[in-house]
């Protein structure tokens, strides 16, 4: 097996490596398709058991802007 290059993300703030990472993610997403990335029936039951939740407490959860802001103001 071939080494890999190591990156390196130590000269980035906390908000720019969550914004990679987001980046990384979308991308991912965009070319992705349910067939290339499966969920097993366990993942699936649980994923169902979660939106049920939600459904129920709506109110127990936070947006993703709420919860960006709080991880950013730790990053300050």
């Amino acid at each position: 097996m071939a080494n890999k290059p190591t990156l390196q993300f130590d000269h980035l703030s906390l908000p720019e490596r969550l914004q990679l990472v987001e980046d990384i993610w979308d991308s991912i997403a965009a070319e992705a398709e349910v067939s290339t990335l499966p969920l097993s029936e366990e993942e699936k039951a649980l994923l169902d058991k979660r939106l049920a939740d939600l459904a129920a407490h709506p109110e127990a959860g936070a947006s993703w802007e709420d919860v960006r802001a709080r991880i950013e103001q730790l990053g300050r």
